[in-house]
Formats: C-alpha cells, sequence, structure tokens
C-alpha cells in the first residue's frame, strides 16, 4: 500500500512503570509545535477545508472490520465503537519505540481535539499474540491511557486480520529470542466504521488532530 512504512523493533522488554511512554508522550507533544511547517495545511499548521493530511482511502475495499477480543475476552468489531472516530494500530507491546511514539502520539492528538477527544477510540491490536497476552496488553495500553484497548486473537486470526488491512508482520530472530517486523500505519475509520484514512508513522499529532476533527465533523 502506498505510504505504508516497514519497521524492525528490536524486543526490549514493556516498561510497566510508564517510563518510556511518559518521554515519548513528551516528545510527541514537541512534534505537534512543528506542525505548523506543514506544506498541507493553511500555514499554520491546520489543514485546509475538505483536505486530509493522511491517505484518504475512503471506498477502499480492505480493512472494513474485525473480529478480536478484548483483554476481558469479549470479542470486539467496529459496530462496537459506532458513534466515534477510531484510530487502529498494529504492533506488539515489546515495539521499544515505534508502537510507543504512536501511542502516545494519539493521546496527545486527543489532548489536541479538548472536549472532541472523548469521542476517539483508540484500538491496538497485537500481532504477536504468542508473548502479548490479555493481561499484558491491558497493562500496556492504560500505561498511556485508560481508555485505550488492546486487541489480540490467535495466530492464525492475526495472519488474517492483518491481511485484510494490508498490514504486513514477520517474526525476526534476535539471538535466543526474536522482534517482530510490522507495517507502521495508523487506520482512522469515521463515526460510520468506515475505514477512511492510513495515517503516516511521521504524522505529527496536530495533522492526526486536524484529521480526525474532519472525521468527526462528517466530512
Amino acid at each position: 500500500m502506498h505510504g505504508a512504512k516497514r519497521v524492525i523493533a528490536n524486543a526490549s522488554r514493556f516498561d510497566p512503570s510508564g517510563r518510556r511512554g511518559r518521554r515519548l508522550w513528551l516528545a510527541a507533544a514537541a512534534a505537534a509545535v512543528v506542525a505548523a511547517c506543514s506544506p498541507q495545511g493553511s500555514g499554520d499548521g491546520r489543514v485546509t477545508a475538505g483536505k486530509f493530511h493522511a491517505i484518504d482511502v475512503t471506498g477502499a475495499d480492505y480493512g472494513t472490520d474485525f473480529r478480536l477480543a478484548d483483554p476481558q475476552g469479549r470479542e470486539r468489531t467496529l459496530a462496537d465503537f459506532r458513534g466515534k472516530a477510531v484510530l487502529l494500530f498494529f504492533g506488539f507491546t515489546q515495539c521499544p519505540d515505534v508502537c510507543p511514539t504512536a501511542l502516545s502520539r494519539a493521546v496527545e492528538v486527543m489532548r489536541l481535539l479538548g472536549d472532541d477527544g472523548t469521542k476517539v477510540q483508540v484500538l491496538f491490536a497485537t500481532v504477536d499474540p504468542e508473548r502479548d497476552t490479555a493481561e499484558l496488553l491491558q497493562a500496556y495500553t492504560t500505561t498511556f491511557h485508560p481508555s485505550f484497548i488492546g486487541l489480540r486473537t490467535d495466530l492464525e486470526r492475526t495472519r488474517e486480520t492483518a491481511k485484510h488491512f494490508k498490514v504486513f508482520f514477520a517474526k525476526v530472530p534476535t539471538g535466543s529470542s526474536y522482534t517482530m517486523d510490522h507495517t507502521a500505519m495508523t487506520y482512522a475509520f469515521d463515526p460510520q466504521g468506515r475505514l477512511r484514512l492510513a495515517i503516516r508513522h511521521s504524522a505529527t499529532a496536530r495533522e492526526v488532530a486536524d484529521d480526525v476533527g474532519l472525521l468527526l465533523k462528517g466530512r
């Protein structure tokens, strides 16, 4: 898919104290300040009317839905989040930088949206179900924000779901352990549950907030 980025992250252990998450949260906030330099904006860092910073994939025949379990074991689909803009990212809890950066950016996006931040649901779908247990996903996602939800399933359905979303992932050996090579793209769905945007990993929080704001306004 155009704009998709494959990244390799080493198998660093998740820090349950949240120190890494908080550092990256601050980094995401700093990145938002730079958004004013965006060539796609109106000059003040905000997106011009009717245009998106992200890749517009409206009408795509992929990424239409999923069936994954939350940490409480409940099967979730997009219908569960109708009425909210959904940000969906595929990653793994032992990812040392790409995944924490994406989730920290999402926290900043919600802050930038103000009251509309409550109309955003962030979902983190693991591509490493062998290690990412329900308990670990719960601890990991809530380190960033209490409303974030981790999703998982068995390896076979993980592969099927990733294929449906055009997400690449692969296990990469690292000595006695392994890391995951995976697509670093966030998908955005409008409040009607339709896939609308593919957000690049390089996008700033300000750019994402502008795009999500347009989705919430029915653009």
